[in-house]
């Protein structure tokens, strides 16, 4: 039984309560670790580390910065295969997913932002003889960064990455769901000798740890990543005490594919899309509109490679479907399917749970679904699922496409898919979207702002766009 630890001014401590929670194993539904139980006092010893090691921090050169987060980047790659089994291991997900896209990425995240900060510039503004503006960015303070459980090493780094290039120390909580690779990072941070109080990592709940560093009078902004709901619990706290704050919330994504487009890449690519870490990622496409002249060559398609996919073991280098993170969001995901026969939808394929024999009969497995029959506006097709189903439709005009599209309250992404360039212009601009994918998905160049509008959050993460939330812009003028 591992027994994790919170990594609190340079050290691993145990929580002051001495309470831990469990860690469940999704794929055996199993208890394998341990981990604290954290609270508001947890957070505050978190915040005195790091306000106390900020000066020095913040006066480091930026090369010096960088170096930390590329000697951190180097032992991520070192120690890939450990970090991935137990990224697998802690949320269900395949092992080969895990190594070659969290771990991986996790390694590029912490090396964007070790040389980006080298290239974040100042400006100057003359004024014709008079004077001369220049334009500084200092680092805020401490930065509260909460990030989930579906991605998790990935987006940790998303996300101290930029706060401690900029020069700001970090109070981190990982998701309690699956905090494994967060409390290794915290010895490989160890090993890399990071300054103590520059980062630490506080596990627990969020309803208490999280909203513990959301409500510390000593942290003036918070990074978050999650579901709307918390997003919005979040703001109401901050809103008051004047926080700044990143907001990555939720998505309910349309997958748009026309005639016109390249009909092979886009099955496999939609496939790929609506199912890839059990479909709980929110760039996942969940809404399929497919127009009419190919709709049931397309579902035919569609469905005969899903039919394809194979779920089980997590650890099994063939399997592409893995466990769900609890049982708790289990039923959640099956309520849905429920709701979408209440609805008027028919399970096209799936729509039940997967059972498992042996060391995984405990575990949480969902066989990937596909409805049709819903009504653009219905609950399954207006709220995030989060899992393993999407829903497909006909449309006819453009028109109708984009008016069902943009009709959730979330606008995160899209995918489009034609080989009309014109066409996807026009639609890519009508889209209420944060990011729209033309014949692709989810590649990403890190330099471009990620983020969504209407309910799927605020501000802008990735690029320069994240040193500048975490730093203030200072106006020096200077007469001649």
């Amino acid at each position: 039984m591992k027994i994790l630890l919170n990594y609190i001014d340079g050290t691993l401590k145990p929580p002051v309560s001495g309470e831990y929670l469990d860690n469940i194993n999704p794929a055996r539904g199993e208890v394998y670790a341990k981990i604290p139980d954290s609270d508001a006092r947890d957070v505050a010893d978190a915040v005195d580390a790091a306000r106390r090691a900020f000066p020095a921090w913040a006066g480091l050169p930026a090369e010096k910065r960088s170096d930390f987060l590329l000697s951190l980047a180097d032992l991520v790659d070192s120690h890939v295969d450990e970090l991935a089994l137990a990224e697998s291991i802690d949320t269900g997900k395949p092992l080969a997913l895990a190594k070659h896209m969290d771990i991986a990425r996790a390694s590029v995240n912490l090396r964007f932002y070790a040389t980006a900060i080298l290239h974040f510039a100042s400006s100057a503004h003359p004024m014709e003889g008079l004077a001369t503006n220049y334009t500084v960015h200092r680092p805020v303070g401490v930065a509260g960064c909460i990030s989930p459980w579906n991605l998790p090493l990935y987006l940790f780094t998303w996300k101290i990455a930029p706060a401690l290039a900029a020069g700001n120390c970090v109070v981190a909580k990982p998701s309690e769901l699956a905090p494994m690779t967060a409390f290794l990072f915290s010895e490989l941070c160890i090993q890399a000798g990071m300054p103590a109080g520059v980062l630490n990592i506080v596990h627990g709940l969020g309803a208490k740890a999280g909203q513990a560093i959301v409500e510390h009078p000593e942290v003036p902004l918070i990074s978050f990543t999650g579901g709307s709901s918390t997003g919005k619990r979040i703001a109401v706290t901050a809103a008051p005490m004047l926080k700044r704050l990143s907001l990555e919330l939720g998505g309910k994504n349309p997958t748009i594919v026309f005639s016109d487009c390249d009909f092979d890449e886009a099955v496999k690519n939609t496939v790929r899309s609506s199912f890839l870490n059990q479909g709980e990622i929110c760039l996942c496409g969940s809404r399929i509109f497919v127009e009419r002249k190919i709709y049931g060559k397309f579902k035919r398609a569609f469905l005969q490679e899903v039919a394809q996919l194979s779920i089980g073991d997590p650890l099994h280098p063939d399997t592409f479907i893995g466990a769900v993170i609890s049982e708790a969001h289990a039923q959640k995901v099956m309520d849905y399917i429920q709701l979408a026969k209440e609805e008027g939808g028919n399970i096209l394929i799936g729509g039940k749970r997967h059972l498992m024999e042996k060391e995984h009969a405990g575990g949480f497995f969902i066989l990937p679904t596909v409805i049709e029959g819903l009504s653009y506006d219905c609950r399954c097709n207006q709220e995030e699922i989060f899992g393993p189903v999407v829903s497909i439709m006909p449309f006819d005009t453009m028109e109708e496409v984009l008016h069902d599209a943009n009709s959730t309250p979330y606008g995160l992404a899209a995918n489009i898919w034609t080989l009309n360039v014109q066409k996807a212009h026009q639609v890519a601009q009508q889209l209420d979207a944060g990011i729209v994918w033309v014949n692709c998905w989810l590649l990403r160049d890190l330099r471009t702002p990620f983020g969504g509008v209407k309910q799927s959050g605020i501000g802008r993460e990735g690029g320069f766009e994240a040193l500048q939330f975490f730093t203030e812009s200072k106006n020096i003028c200077i007469k001649h």
